[in-house]
């Protein structure tokens, strides 16, 4: 059985939810990645930040990065997977969230994230053509996940 610990990529790290876009665009840029889970106090997930979250919805609506939190842009229920759950698993919730990025949780800590990229790398082209046509097939939507 394959799981999604198996192909997630590891080094995923949380940005907590009072720090600054600033800070979290700074540390998108030094990890080379396009989303951030999002954590409580707690180190709880509580949503996930993108690249295009901060441009979108901060720089693009005259927002200083500066004084915007990552917690402010929480949005939505985060969605998130355990890592010994079967691949077919992980599919579904991606597909059935339409979601791009899913935190991969152990012992409920994060341990790594599965992209559009590793779900490409492990599954059959067709599994992977059914979850991008449910996810970009939504005209008029923005998915920032």
């Amino acid at each position: 059985m394959t799981t999604a610990g198996d192909i997630m990529h590891r080094g995923a790290q949380w940005i907590p939810a009072h720090e600054t876009l600033d800070r979290a665009a700074q540390l998108m840029r030094d990890l080379g990645v396009g989303a951030l889970p999002i954590s409580d106090r707690n180190e709880r997930l509580c949503g996930i930040l993108t690249d295009r979250d901060i441009v979108v919805g901060c720089v693009a609506m005259g927002h200083d990065p500066s004084k915007v939190t990552a917690g402010e842009m929480a949005q939505g229920t985060p969605r998130w997977i355990e890592a010994d759950a079967d691949i077919s698993d992980v599919l579904r919730e991606m597909t059935d969230h339409q979601i791009r990025r899913l935190p991969v949780i152990e012992d409920k800590r994060l341990v790594g994230m599965i992209s559009e990229a590793d779900l490409a790398r492990n599954l059959p082209e067709s599994d992977v053509g059914h979850w991008a046509e449910s996810v970009y097939s939504r005209s008029g939507e923005t998915m920032t996940h």
